[in-house]
């Protein structure tokens, strides 16, 4: 009597199947403790077309601390401008002089700063989800995108020095940044209406202040 081999059921799932993409806090926490350097040339190399929303949030996170930075920050709003207008022209890509490129963000400072932007990101993923995703990663929403950050920026920068009035722009940009990595546009819409209300802030006690000089004169 001939015995016929039964078929064994294959019991093992592929991982690929049920496997769902990384969060952005698990992506950068696995860039920033695997192997080779931490600049922001190989950022941009890791994550490419997203590096551009990344080193927007990391370049304006300083600014948008609750302290006054006395206008050191300007060469971080500058760098987070160029980055804006490349995302305005359509680079794929970041494209940083090589002196910026080498800039590490390894250091002691950098890592505490870092470890505290990590608990933001993963305090906005448990609340959020992705909103109206199809708006996202279009050649319009790009150029909406940058318009909106180089306004931001450009709040940042202006804000006198001391005065603590470039933190609502700089976290407007933060917001409207992670917004666009998380693909929501609620976050995104919170942080554009943020950075609005810094500006407007600016601009009121800009014109209170130029009152008062004009009326002492």
């Amino acid at each position: 009597m001939t015995l016929k081999a039964q078929p064994i059921p294959n019991r093992t799932m592929p991982a690929a199947a049920h496997s769902e993409p990384l969060a952005l806090s698990a992506q950068l926490e696995r860039w920033l403790t695997g192997e080779g350097d931490r600049t922001l040339g190989s950022l941009v190399h890791a994550f490419g077309d997203k590096s551009f929303a990344i080193l927007l949030v990391l370049l304006l996170g300083v600014p948008a601390l609750p302290l006054p930075t006395g206008g050191v920050t300007h060469v971080f709003e500058l760098i987070a401008a160029l980055i804006a207008l490349e995302l305005i022209a359509g680079r794929h890509e970041v494209w940083l002089p090589e002196r910026w490129r080498a800039l590490e963000l390894a250091g002691p400072r950098q890592q505490r700063f870092i470890a505290g932007l990590m608990r933001l990101i993963r305090r906005l993923e448990r609340y959020s989800r992705p909103r109206l995703r199809f708006l996202f990663h279009r050649r319009f929403t790009d150029i909406v995108f940058g318009l909106l950050a180089i306004v931001g920026i450009a709040g940042a920068f202006l804000a006198p020095p001391f005065s603590g009035l470039d933190t609502l722009p700089a976290l407007g940009v933060v917001l409207l940044s992670l917004g666009v990595l998380l693909e929501d546009a609620l976050v995104a819409l919170v942080g554009s209406l943020l950075g609005t209300v810094g500006i407007s802030l600016e601009l009121a006690l800009g014109a209170a202040a130029f009152h008062g000089i004009s009326s002492i004169l």
